[in-house]
């Protein structure tokens, strides 16, 4: 009997500036039909975004808080190392990757859709940035947001779609250690995005089909303890949630240069493997954790 179609793909977390041609070796070596990435390349980080732009192999891409750093925030402005009568970092990112975007967006590829939640997303329950997100986006809260969102998941292709976000949506935890567990004080509480959890809902609600969430920005590291790390992964009514934020994603070890991705395993239109790999200066796959397989889940996982 033929063994049923897989696909695999490639989720690459937070890059914080640690972006370059080994990483595009790296990343083609692991033979990902689909690469994901969640955002944060920068603080409005153009050059990484350009050479990310050029990859040849097939993308979604959606932008992180760090993204904006220096336009979406009074902070950040003030701080702005650049002319803005002259330039605009943000619009240059957002027109080296607009083949690739999936804000408020989707991206159609041969089995699955991918629908992006809001970008340039800070997490948390409050609405933030009201004017940032008016003057681009012309969004003005979670209502209108989730909205968005779901518009673009109606626009797709295929009924089974993968939901791409830097933050992932509100309801996977409260705790600290949760997958988007607020982790500095005051601790506690879900900074997941509330439009993102509610634009999901709706789109499962109209019979389409969500293997797959997949963000970052909640970095695995946390701030409050080195005892334990944060929850990567969780599963909910079918649907795998993969928090992919492996920071730093470029590790020095006693053997050379290591470089993490996480790596999906799709078929028949559900995750049936997820393992976080780490890829040597041989483009060899040093080490693999396995984060979930259908066979099991792993202590690292939990049900909501």
């Amino acid at each position: 009997m033929p063994q049923p179609r897989s696909t695999r793909i490639a989720v690459i977390g937070d890059i914080h500036n640690h972006w370059n041609a080994q990483d595009h070796l790296a990343l083609k070596s692991l033979n990902a039909d689909l690469a994901l990435f969640v955002g944060d390349f920068g603080n409005e980080a153009v050059e990484v975004v350009r050479q990310i732009s050029t990859l040849d192999l097939p993308i979604a891409t959606t932008f992180g808080n760090h993204d904006a750093w220096y336009t979406a925030t009074p902070w950040g402005r003030k701080r702005c190392p650049y002319d803005r009568d002259k330039e605009d970092w943000v619009k240059q990112q957002m027109a080296l990757l607009d083949h690739a975007d999936t804000g408020y967006r989707h991206q159609d590829f041969d089995t699955v859709s991918v629908v992006g939640g809001r970008p340039f997303s800070w997490g948390g329950p409050e609405w933030r940035f009201t004017d940032f997100y008016g003057e681009w986006f012309g969004v003005h809260n979670f209502e209108e947001s989730a909205q968005r969102i779901q518009e673009a998941a109606n626009a797709a292709a295929h009924d089974t779609l993968i939901f791409l976000g830097h933050n992932g949506p509100t309801g996977l935890g409260k705790e600290p250690e949760d997958t988007c567990g607020k982790d500095w004080r005051p601790i506690g509480g879900d900074y997941g995005d509330p439009d993102l959890a509610a634009a999901i809902a709706a789109v499962k609600a109209s019979g389409k089909s969500v293997p797959l969430v997949a963000f970052g920005h909640m970095h695995h590291s946390l701030r409050h303890t080195k005892e334990v790390q944060r929850t990567r992964l969780c599963i909910e009514n079918g649907t795998v949630y993969l928090n992919a934020a492996c920071v730093p994603r470029i590790m020095d070890t006693e053997i050379g240069t290591q470089r993490n991705f996480s790596v999906v395993t799709l078929q028949e239109n559900q995750v049936t493997e997820v393992n976080l790999v780490w890829v040597d200066e041989g483009l060899a796959i040093a080490s693999t954790e396995c984060l979930y397989t259908t066979m099991k889940v792993t202590e690292h996982s939990a049900s909501v």
